[in-house]
């Protein structure tokens, strides 16, 4: 079970949702009243243009567990929750949509299950998605084999934004681009795949707003995943993924020479076969990508040196504590509350 030496930060960014603002804070209150251990609200503002803004200001000034975060313009939901992770104090990080689809009564059981079986992530499987089928379902059950496949990290549901973990591992990475949906693939490079388990968690149909989802993050999303399976798998040797594909062009085009060289003696003409163009320009290719992983490795190097980073993490016990004592909503507060 928790305790009091666990304290959870809740990080929620919200783009455009002024009528999920105050429906979303209360379904929060309500589902922790009974919780265990401290916690607090970390609200991110994505640039919203509607009121968002207002009202986010004003629910805080009415619960000091309430931390709104205002990003100056709209930078996307990994950036914003990115922000909301920088500023969480907790040990335990839980992380949700603002759309009111993620149910915040999952966040004490996804919690206990964390702390109780040691695990570094807990992430949500909507099982019984209220989605369409042919826009988001379908689109979705294909990504989520194709990550897992790619990644090694096998999940049912990769986009769930519904997700609890430790935050000392959470924050040895760093989220950009669309790699929100990536975050545990990501974790999987700081932390074993058997830490990292899946929660079956209620999902409700959008009621107010509008989806910020659509067919066009497919494209990003697959670019995001190619460099997912680079940095997974290549990171720590970079000269090793060009070295090979430039050693496999190089081949080819020597191949393609050397058959060109024997009918040159054979006393055939070589001069206007496309094989002759294209064998040169496959030894071309093929050095400049074996130079591209030398570059690669240097750069590679030189930032782990100068950022004392390592090829490797160290497991440490866990042992962090909030930066104050002020601004969390405390089980006492949670039932005077009530």
């Amino acid at each position: 079970m928790t305790d009091t030496a666990t304290t959870v930060s809740i990080v929620i960014p919200l783009y455009n949702e002024q009528d999920n603002v105050h429906p979303l804070v209360d379904k929060v209150m309500d589902a922790l009243q009974g919780f265990e251990s401290q916690w607090e609200l970390i609200l991110v503002n994505d640039g919203s243009r509607d009121l968002t803004y207002e009202r986010l200001q004003a629910i805080a000034t009415e619960h000091a567990f309430v931390h709104p975060i205002h990003l100056q313009r709209n930078f996307g939901q990994t950036a914003a929750m990115q922000a909301g992770i920088d500023a969480a104090r907790g040990n335990v990080i839980v992380t949700l949509d603002g759309d009111l689809q993620n149910d915040p009564i999952d966040i004490p059981r996804m919690v206990r299950r964390l702390i109780d079986d040691d695990l570094d992530l807990v992430a949500g499987w909507r099982k019984n998605r209220k989605d369409g089928l042919w826009l988001r379902k379908i689109p979705s059950r294909i990504a989520n084999r194709l990550i897992g496949k790619i990644t090694g990290v096998r999940l049912n549901d990769y986009g769930c934004s519904l997700k609890a973990f430790r935050a000392k591992v959470l924050k040895s990475i760093t989220l950009f681009g669309e790699m929100h949906r990536f975050i545990p693939a990501w974790l999987a490079t700081e932390t074993h795949p058997d830490r990292i388990k899946e929660e079956v968690v209620t999902h409700h149909p959008r009621i107010h707003g509008e989806s910020k989802y659509g067919l066009s993050r497919t494209f990003r999303v697959v670019i995001d995943l190619l460099f997912m399976y680079f940095y997974m798998r290549f990171r720590g040797r970079p000269g090793h993924f060009f070295g090979q594909a430039g050693l496999v062009s190089s081949g080819l085009g020597g191949m393609g020479l050397f058959y060109l060289f024997v009918l040159k003696l054979l006393g055939e003409d070589i001069g206007d076969r496309p094989l002759l163009i294209t064998s040169v320009m496959l030894v071309i290719l093929g050095v400049q990508l074996i130079l591209t992983g030398v570059l690669a490795e240097l750069i590679t190097r030189i930032y782990y040196s100068a950022s004392d980073r390592k090829f490797y993490t160290v497991m440490t016990p866990d042992t962090e504590t909030p930066a104050a004592e002020e601004g969390w909503q405390t089980p006492i507060q949670s039932r005077q509350d009530d």
